[in-house]
């Protein structure tokens, strides 16, 4: 298990560098696989907005 360098990489090692990648490629094909509805960039954030709102009152 080859140790990366901490300036170079977020990972200890290679093998924890492609286990990430190989999880993190299967989320977005869930994402892109999703049949549920698009939700724009804009709508959620103002969603979440008024949800910190909600609290701050």
């Amino acid at each position: 298990m080859p140790a990366l360098d901490p300036i170079v990489s977020e990972f200890a090692s290679t093998e924890e560098e492609e286990a990430y990648d190989v999880w993190f490629r299967a989320k977005v094909q869930e994402a892109l696989d999703d049949p549920g509805p698009y939700v724009p960039h804009d709508q959620v954030m103002a969603e979440t907005q008024a949800i910190i709102d909600s609290y701050r009152e």
